[in-house]
């Protein structure tokens, strides 16, 4: 889930309030205890051990550490049969109730955990003056970034075109929108971008998701035959693969997200400097995509 290296998938947030310094320590990283109750720990982490977080003009740079104790599936069934067995031998019961079967299976769980390690998870972040970009666009990671921000202070709304422009959404037979911030206006920009003459679709590896009145299509490979067979009928398109001079991301329409967006930018001395490099770019595609919609917005309605 990063913004620094790799493919980048990437949503926004507009940033309504800010300290002048976050209080990023008070709620930083802290690892589970072993052979305690915790099982989940999220926090703040810096890019750099011992970086700071400020890294210009209300600027600041951080990442979201989350961790996650979870007992193997594997392991619990194993020592649970084995408990099973051990409890019949010594009972000598041909079979064993449901509440004692509880017990054994709790008790499996905890010696799994008690000899597990807890998986973590990295998502990073850059609040630019107004806009907080959060390198994922997983829901759990992303209400997981906006919780520990708001407890430091910073309060956050979903950044699209739509809810900028404080704009109704309009009303669909074929999707309704369930993640916050979604709208059907993001599947008619999508279907109003097609054809654009800086934004294609990708023309060999594409893919596209859509849904008709009848079900829900995946396209893929070269999909723009099949696609405009598609915009003939009444459908509302969900994400494309699509290209923006070298650029190659998704764009997923509903939430109006960039994914999986490879980058290729010179490699600098330092982590700010690479930074610095990959956010113009995924601020400059940001930026277009903006403007487009604003161009189209008039035509989204009918």
């Amino acid at each position: 889930m990063a913004l620094l290296s790799g493919a980048a998938s990437v949503t926004r947030f507009t940033v309504l309030a800010c300290p002048e310094e976050p209080d990023f320590e008070e709620y930083a990283f802290r690892e589970i205890p072993p052979g305690g109750e915790v099982r989940d720990r999220a926090g703040f982490v810096p890019f750099e051990p011992g970086a700071a977080y400020r890294i210009g003009h209300k600027r600041f740079a951080f990442r979201v550490r989350m961790d996650a104790l979870r007992p193997d599936a594997t392991v619990v069934r194993e020592r649970f049969r084995e408990l099973l067995k051990l409890e019949k031998e010594r009972t000598g019961a041909a079979a064993i109730g449901a509440r004692k079967r509880k017990q054994l299976r709790e008790l499996a769980v905890s010696e799994a955990l008690a000899r597990a390690t807890p998986r973590a998870r990295l998502v990073e972040c850059l609040l630019d003056e107004g806009v907080l970009y959060v390198g994922s666009t997983a829901s759990t990671a992303l209400s997981t970034v906006m919780a520990l921000a708001q407890a430091a202070g910073i309060e956050l709304l979903w950044k699209t075109p739509w809810i900028d422009r404080g704009e109704e959404d309009v009303e669909s037979e074929l999707f309704v929108p369930r993640g916050p911030g979604q709208a059907v206006l993001g599947c008619r920009f999508l279907k109003a971008l097609i054809g654009d003459d800086e934004v294609a679709l990708e023309p060999e590896k594409g893919k596209v998701a859509l849904v008709t009145p009848e079900t829900r299509v995946a396209l893929a490979g070269t999909v723009a035959p099949d696609l405009g067979r598609y915009l003939k009928r009444e459908c509302e398109l969900l994400s494309a693969r699509l290209l923006w001079n070298e650029l190659s991301f998704r764009f997923d329409a509903p939430g109006f997200r960039v994914a999986a967006l490879h980058l290729e930018t010179e490699r600098f001395e330092t982590w700010e400097e690479n930074l610095d490099a990959r956010m113009e770019r995924i601020a400059a595609l940001y930026e277009l995509l903006d403007a487009k919609y604003e161009a189209l917005a008039p035509k989204l309605r009918g």
